[in-house]
């Protein structure tokens, strides 16, 4: 829950720590409409199912979300942990998302979605496997003004914070080994 409000309040930037390589997550701008996002797997603030981890088969959760705005171009999905002892760590970055209310079945890209880098070094989904302690998974909608533009993980991130309209997010918990 602590980082569903400092997104939605847009008062803190997630940044990458200790001169590491990894992306930040996008730029907070002022404050933009919320956006609702749920899950059938896991309810805001508890536990994402271990099929869902490194512990299980690893696939994405189910992600709806609904209030997009109407003139909304395009949405992105971003899954971050800003608990990773090297920064926060992206986990997924979707992207070219049907400006609509909807969602991303489990384990699925739909059709038109592009993929941008994760911190794992490929793109494409990366599964929770924190090392220890209690990682927080945000998963972030973003509806945006205009279709986000590829690049770097960094510059694609950079991109979406500069066209958001409007944001949600739904934190999921796992717990290390």
């Amino acid at each position: 829950m602590r980082i569903a409000t400092a997104f939605l309040a847009g008062g803190v930037l997630l940044l990458s720590g200790c001169g590491g390589d990894e992306p930040a997550t996008p730029p907070a701008s002022s404050a933009v409409p919320a956006l609702t996002v749920t899950s059938d797997a896991f309810a805001d603030g508890a536990t994402i199912p271990a099929a869902f981890t490194c512990s299980g088969d690893g696939r994405s959760p189910d992600v709806a979300w609904s209030g997009v705005p109407a003139g909304a171009a395009s949405l992105a999905l971003v899954v971050s942990d800003p608990d990773a002892p090297s920064g926060t760590f992206i986990h997924w970055l979707l992207y070219d998302l049907p400006p609509e209310d909807g969602g991303v079945a489990a384990g699925e890209v739909p059709a038109g979605a592009r993929q941008g880098g994760n911190s794992g070094g490929g793109s494409g989904w990366t599964a929770p496997c924190p090392p220890s302690g209690t990682h927080h998974y945000a998963f972030t909608v973003h509806a945006l003004r205009a279709k986000a533009q590829g690049g770097s993980t960094q510059e694609l991130l950079d991109d979406i914070g500069g066209k958001t309209v409007a944001r949600g997010t739904l934190t999921g918990l796992v717990a290390g080994s």
